[in-house]
């Protein structure tokens, strides 16, 4: 390639020849330059460098019985007073890295590399996430414990209960309701939930075998990998009618039914394009979207200079919803 770059180069120049062919100029320079005999094949020795003999030396001071458990610049002083001088502390280190013989003293816990999990839902009840959120009781610290199933593509709630503890038999209760009511068959549904106690129960684990749902959780520390459960408790929480503190749990429970009622048919969701959880859930979204573009049209042909992007399209919900939707292929 360089000598076709040097031929095309006598007649248009370096630089659109190099530009013509891709290839970089630096690259034609170099071949340009003279080279002596054996460059390339050995890298030049410093005239400063230690020896192998000395180097060696150096090996044996540091990892002699004396000086196994110093570090390089305390052996590099002690030697210094001692009337001796092998190479600054800097070059020890370099000569210890080499062979791997430097490392953190003390034993440190090393987490390991957790999988990033990877859902996706392309319709309803194939993917629920589930979290638990305390509401605040009557007196400072009193907590009443909000549990809920969601399901990812419709962002419906499947299943909610309020207790005064947390649970996995309770959670264990709930599910299995939940399931049922929905007719979940086996190798249907996989629920995700992050590593609170309840989630990672034994006994939770062996219902949800028995009633074939694949089990997710999110990673350590991370409340991104389960953000449909995080975003459906701000809405609950941020709801103008949510009160500071309950009464009581039968305070809790009366008014949770209500907003989880309006949560699912009356709520209009940003992430479905402001059709109800329940319209997408129970498969009414296309009548109601058929229905809204209706109206648009006739709206459009009412006063069409009132529409600068052409004729209006209702859109329609997303087709498929991913939990740590994977980047390094395509997407549905």
């Amino acid at each position: 390639m360089t000598a076709i770059t040097e031929t095309l180069a006598q007649t248009v120049g370096v630089k659109a020849a190099c530009r013509l062919l891709n290839v970089a100029r630096s690259r034609v320079y170099r071949a340009r330059q003279p080279q002596s005999e054996g460059e390339g094949s050995a890298r030049r020795v410093p005239a400063q460098a230690l020896s192998p003999a000395e180097r060696e030396q150096v090996r044996m001071t540091l990892n002699s019985a004396r000086f196994a458990d110093r570090a390089p610049r305390q052996v590099y002083a002690a030697l210094l007073d001692e009337g001796h001088y092998l190479c600054h502390w800097r070059t020890m280190y370099r000569l210890l890295a080499t062979p791997d013989e430097v490392r953190e003293r003390r034993d440190l816990l090393r987490h390991p590399t957790y999988r990033k999990p990877e859902l996706l839902a392309t319709a309803p009840n194939q993917v629920w996430s589930w979290d638990i959120t305390q509401l605040r009781g009557p007196v400072k610290w009193t907590y009443f414990y909000l549990y809920v199933l969601l399901d990812i593509y419709s962002r419906c709630v499947v299943g909610w209960m309020i207790a005064e503890r947390q649970s996995a038999p309770l959670a264990k209760e709930l599910i299995a309701a939940s399931c049922t009511r929905h007719g979940i068959r086996p190798e249907q549904l996989t629920l995700h939930a992050d590593n609170g106690g309840p989630m990672r129960a034994k006994s939770l684990a062996l219902l949800l075998g028995d009633l074939g749902v694949t089990q997710s959780h999110s990673r350590p520390h991370t409340s991104d990998d389960n953000p449909f459960s995080e975003a459906q408790f701000k809405t609950l929480k941020y709801h103008p009618g949510y009160p500071d503190r309950f009464g009581s749990i039968q305070d809790a429970r009366t008014w949770a039914r209500p907003f989880f009622d309006w949560y699912n048919e009356q709520h209009y969701h940003t992430g479905l394009n402001l059709l109800t959880p329940a319209s997408v859930h129970y498969g009414q979204a296309a009548a109601i979207r058929q229905q809204r573009q209706t109206v648009m049209n006739i709206a459009y042909a009412t006063h069409p200079q009132r529409f600068s992007q052409g004729a209006p399209l209702v859109a329609a919900p997303p087709s498929a919803v991913w939990i740590n939707p994977p980047s390094d292929r395509n997407l549905p």
